[in-house]
């Protein structure tokens, strides 16, 4: 019985965890760029010191995975990323010159963009080999993003851009207080060997590296929503609490999709890539709706569509890289699932965005968003075509570890 109520209380503050670690981000992702432009950088230049995130974490995610990964402590890789962000954050704020917020940024992000990353690694271990599902916990991340962004932005309209910091340290502070009352991780894996060469077997797999390279083309355009939303929203004469509003709106209902996929989502890889083509559909929908917007309003609640969109992709790709990576290099693999999301893409859409934006205004830059991922719709559907054709039928984590060998990673 008290075996019982320690996993319970373990569950829940997983759960806190995750609420107030994505709340804490969102702070820093949804209002940050508001605190650029008023310290007088502009749109390219916005964009360029935004892209710093997705280059360094092209170095970070592995760095971070590897350790992880070698440690098999997820937990206390995390409590140094988050001590450092927390630590950083402040230098970020308080550097007067854009060569010093370029210099603290490129630090920052070398602990904080590979956080994501290794939360959902954190999860996964907690509950592989129980009845708990992965979007049970992610949807309380969804939720944290969501409601700290509404309260957020009247808060921060009134203490003004400057104060972000403040917000931010206190809500990482309550975030590492979660991750310390987490028990230690319960699955022993010391006999997984990790080793540069291993890691580097992942690539052998012609589906999972096309895969990785769909994923970095249709996220360049998230990439691009992402850092310039806010701004599209102001040039629309809109406000800091529209921004959180539009912030809600595109959070608030990815516990839906979690929790549906949760329930009725097959385990199986042709399935999942036939579930990507759909989304990577509806990204294409939602760019052309944001090209054709003339409101604030109008850009709020199409932002509604992030949850089957981002959350779509962002759920299906996390289970199917499990599904391509043997166990001992999951962290890994789950950082080079988010280099594919907001890495090399995210350097191309930050600094390519603001370009667009600039100079061609945020219509033509959704326009092109909209081509960009109708190439997804293109590439994986051509990918569930193969799949079927071929029978590749992995269906679960546990056969891929049995068959890794013969069906994933080929020798030659």
């Amino acid at each position: 019985m008290q075996d019982m109520n320690n996993e319970s209380l373990s569950l829940k503050s997983l759960k806190l965890f995750n609420f107030f670690i994505y709340g804490t981000m969102v702070i820093f992702t949804g209002f940050f760029q508001l605190y650029l432009q008023d310290i007088g950088m502009d749109k390219v230049e916005i964009g360029s010191l935004m892209a710093i995130a997705p280059f360094v974490s092209v170095f970070a995610n592995p760095f971070w995975g590897y350790w992880a990964d070698r440690s098999q402590n997820v937990k206390r890789i995390l409590l140094i990323m988050m001590m450092g962000t927390l630590l950083l954050v402040q230098f970020v704020f308080q550097a007067s010159t854009y060569a010093m917020i370029y210099m603290s940024m490129i630090i920052f992000y070398f602990f904080q963009t590979p956080m994501f990353t290794q939360t959902n690694t954190l999860i996964l271990g907690y509950i592989e080999g129980t009845q708990q599902k992965f979007g049970a916990f992610r949807m309380w991340g969804s939720l944290g993003w969501a409601l700290t962004a509404i309260v957020a932005g009247p808060v921060i309209d009134r203490l003004g851009s400057g104060r972000i910091s403040m917000v931010f340290s206190i809500m990482m502070v309550i975030a590492i207080v979660f991750t310390l009352s987490l028990p230690q991780s319960q699955k022993s894996t010391a006999s997984a060997t990790v080793n540069l060469r291993g890691f580097s077997k992942l690539f052998l797999n012609p589906y999972f590296v096309c895969f990785i390279l769909l994923g970095i083309v249709v996220s360049i355009p998230n990439t691009m929503n992402n850092t310039f939303m806010s701004l599209y929203i102001l040039d629309l004469g809109g406000t800091k609490q529209m921004v959180g509003l539009a912030i809600f709106f595109a959070s608030i209902f990815e516990v839906v999709i979690f929790l549906l996929f949760d329930r009725y989502l097959k385990r199986k890889i042709n399935v999942m890539i036939a579930c990507l083509t759909i989304v990577s559909l509806l990204f294409s929908l939602r760019w052309l709706l944001m090209a054709q917007a003339t409101t604030p309003l109008e850009v709020v609640f199409i932002q509604t569509l992030h949850f089957v969109t981002f959350g779509g992709y962002f759920y299906v790709g996390t289970q199917l890289t499990m599904l391509f990576v043997p166990q001992q290099y999951r962290a890994s693999g789950q950082a080079i699932y988010t280099l594919s999301w907001s890495g090399i893409s995210g350097i191309i859409g930050g600094i390519v965005g603001g370009w667009l934006f600039q100079n061609f205004g945020a219509q033509t830059m959704y326009q092109i968003g909209m081509m960009l991922a109708l190439v997804g719709v293109l590439g994986f559907g051509w990918m569930w075509y193969m799949l079927r054709k071929q029978e590749y039928t992995l269906t679960s984590a546990h056969e891929a570890d049995e068959n890794i060998g013969e069906e994933l990673f080929p020798d030659k």
